[in-house]
Parts: structure tokens; C-alpha cells; sequence
């Protein structure tokens, strides 16, 4: 029996991941990645690194990417609530320049997996959110990029429109016709 389901989006290769939880009177235990499962579901990925992060309400990361060194992303929330969303960059894609959202919760307890060929990044709908998140290359600070985060062509129906707190290098982002990032 699978510990995990994987919900596939209208975006291929981005998957909802919800994991069983086993909870009683004490509280509950779950898994959040098991490698043989989720290769056993297509999703061959090798993480490398973690991170974590604590925002407040209307706080809003991203939209980010690597240019030449991409990264996929397993994200979460450990307390709190964001709406997450990946946009995608792959050339190829039926779906290029197209997203997909999905709302998080240390209570809901789901997943994002984002594959490599994605712009990133999730807005803080609760007073507080503690995030965190695999991913399967090193992150390289020289090699950051970035789409503005309200992009007309884009269109994100983001779910907080006003107080949006942003990082004094996102406001600086580009449009993504302007960028035109293709993996």
C-alpha cells in the first residue's frame, strides 16, 4: 500500500502529492518523500538540498528560477498557509508560459512537485507560514532569475491582490516576455 498519492495537474509533470497521515490521541506521523515510491510513481528525482522559510501575511517569494543550473522543487508547508504556484519555462511544453496553483497548509498536509523548467514562488495567506522544500541541484546565487510576480501575460490569479510584501530584488523582476527563459 502507497504512504502517497500523486494527483497529477492540468500542467504535466506537476503533481499535488497528499501522504497518508497516521494520527491518534498523541498526534500523528507521517512521511513527506520515500525515493522508491516516488520512483515507483515516475518521479526520479535526487534532492540535495533543503530549505526552510517563515513569512508573514502578504508576504509574496518569487517568481524564481536557475537559469542554467535548474532545480526541482518538492515544497510544503510546516504551519501556516500559502497559495504556491509554478509557472512553466520548458520550450517545448504545450503549456509554456502557463501556471498552475495550489493552496498549502500545515493542515492539509499536500505537497507541490515541481519539476526542473519552472519559475516558483507562493504568497503567505496566513498570519504566519513556515515553508520548506527539497530540491535536486545546489541553489547558485549568480545564477538566480526572476519573473514579476503580478505579469500581465502570466495572469496569476494570486488570492491576496493588495498588501503584497515583496523582496527589494522581486520587485525588480523582469516580464516574462522581456525574459524569455526557455529550458
Amino acid at each position: 500500500m502507497s504512504k502517497f498519492n500523486f494527483i497529477a495537474t492540468k500542467i504535466k509533470d506537476v503533481y499535488i502529492v497528499e501522504s497518508t497521515v497516521f494520527g491518534d490521541s498523541r498526534g500523528y506521523f507521517m512521511e513527506t518523500y520515500n525515493e522508491l515510491e516516488f520512483k515507483a510513481a515516475g518521479l526520479n528525482y535526487t534532492f540535495v538540498q533543503d530549505n526552510q522559510s517563515a513569512s508573514t501575511k502578504g508576504v509574496l517569494r518569487g517568481l524564481h528560477f536557475q537559469k542554467t543550473h535548474p532545480q526541482a522543487k518538492l515544497v510544503r508547508v510546516l504551519q501556516g498557509e500559502v497559495f504556491d504556484v509554478a509557472v512553466d519555462l520548458r520550450k517545448n511544453s504545450d503549456t509554456y508560459g502557463q501556471w498552475v496553483g495550489e493552496t498549502l497548509s500545515g493542515e492539509n498536509k499536500k505537497q507541490l512537485m515541481i519539476p526542473r523548467g519552472f519559475a516558483h514562488g507562493f504568497v503567505v495567506i496566513s498570519d504566519y507560514a513556515e515553508f520548506a522544500y527539497k530540491c535536486d541541484e545546489f541553489y547558485h546565487p549568480e545564477d538566480e532569475g526572476g519573473i514579476i510576480w503580478d505579469d500581465k501575460d502570466i495572469a496569476i490569479n494570486w488570492p491576496l491582490a493588495e498588501g503584497i510584501k515583496l523582496s527589494e530584488k522581486d520587485k525588480k523582476n523582469p516580464c516574462f516576455k522581456d525574459y524569455k527563459i526557455e529550458f
